[in-house]
């Protein structure tokens, strides 16, 4: 299995531990997978209608860049990298897209 290949199975692998751990089949509002192969593009939306009010939010966002794991997105506290190193990516493998460039060789993690 290539390095991509690799990464997207550990992305999805995570996306759907998120959705089963914090799935409530009593809220109106799902959380939906959407995954791009073909394009390296990765997302877990909540979508749904919370009494009138309409919800239609990232809680995850990955792309897979330059064979590198960019996390552009995170709106939980779940420490996401720890996951990914748990399965075997590598630190210098993880770019924090949220961090700006210019801070991002103080996080320990792959510049770009």
């Amino acid at each position: 299995m290539g390095k991509v290949s690799h990464f997207q199975k550990i992305i999805l692998q995570f996306l759907q531990y998120y959705q089963e751990a914090t799935n409530n089949k009593n809220s109106p509002i799902n959380r939906r997978i959407i995954a791009d192969l073909e394009n390296n593009s990765f997302q877990l939306l909540a979508v749904g209608w919370n009494g009138s009010h309409y919800i239609f939010s990232p809680i995850f966002h990955f792309d897979i860049i330059n064979d590198k794991i960019w996390m552009q997105c995170n709106n939980t506290e779940w420490e996401v990298v720890d996951y990914l190193m748990e399965h075997g990516v590598d630190k210098k493998d993880i770019v924090l897209g949220f961090v700006a460039p210019q801070a991002r060789r103080y996080s320990g993690f792959a510049e770009a």
